[in-house]
């Protein structure tokens, strides 16, 4: 992500952060693909054209809408207990996600700006007196971020309701030929929400990664 060279020359009416804010609310509305430079342009009244003088095009704009809901992350004081301080961190993404559906629709790479860097130093400083390699920290850190983004995927899928009343038809079809004796055996727990399974994977997650 480079710097912002707006402000170099006569002074701009439209900014960097009113088009990243212009860009994140046509995202919540109709999702990513309706991001383009052009559909940006016209939520801000302007001609496509004044958009380059702050992004190079849609990829710098979509690292720039990632890094700027990044900044909706409280990062408080690490309290000593690193897997505590971690599945915090990773509930407050699953909340981000959720209101950012399009964040799941992101190709997964780093984004280094100022709100996505000042996450990574907090987890730095979160672990940092964890006995664990650097390199484990890290791929700690990467692998909370991916389970966070496919858990809040898994929570909104926009499958359709026919279909998934079709497939679980054919499952219970399956069962009851006796096809499937081991699915057919397994038995759920009853009662425990969703969003009570996150948190505990994810501690089991962190704990194998940094304490074996």
């Amino acid at each position: 992500m480079r710097r912002d060279n707006s402000t170099v020359g006569r002074p701009a009416r439209l900014t960097r952060e009113a088009l990243t804010r212009a860009a994140v609310r046509v995202a919540d509305a109709e999702g990513l693909a309706a991001v383009t430079m052009r559909s940006i342009a016209s939520e801000l009244g302007t001609g496509g054209g004044s958009l380059y003088r702050h992004v190079t095009g849609r990829d710098e704009l979509v690292d720039l809408m990632v890094d700027h809901v990044a900044g909706e992350y409280v990062l408080e004081a690490p309290t000593g207990d690193a897997i505590a301080d971690l599945t915090a961190l990773a509930l407050q993404g699953l909340a981000i996600h959720r209101r950012h559906r399009w964040l799941g629709d992101v190709v997964a790479t780093p984004v280094l700006g100022p709100h996505g860097l000042a996450l990574t130093e907090h987890v730095l400083a979160v672990l940092e007196r964890h006995p664990a390699a650097d390199g484990r920290k890290l791929v700690a850190f990467a692998t909370m971020n991916a389970l966070t983004t496919a858990y809040a995927r898994s929570g909104h899928s926009d499958q359709d309701p026919a279909r998934a009343r079709g497939q679980a038809a054919y499952v219970a079809h399956l069962v009851a030929e006796g096809r499937l004796p081991r699915l057919a055996a397994l038995r759920p727990e009853v009662g425990v929400e969703p969003d009570e399974v996150f948190p505990v994977m994810l501690r089991r997650v962190l704990r194998g990664l940094l304490d074996d």
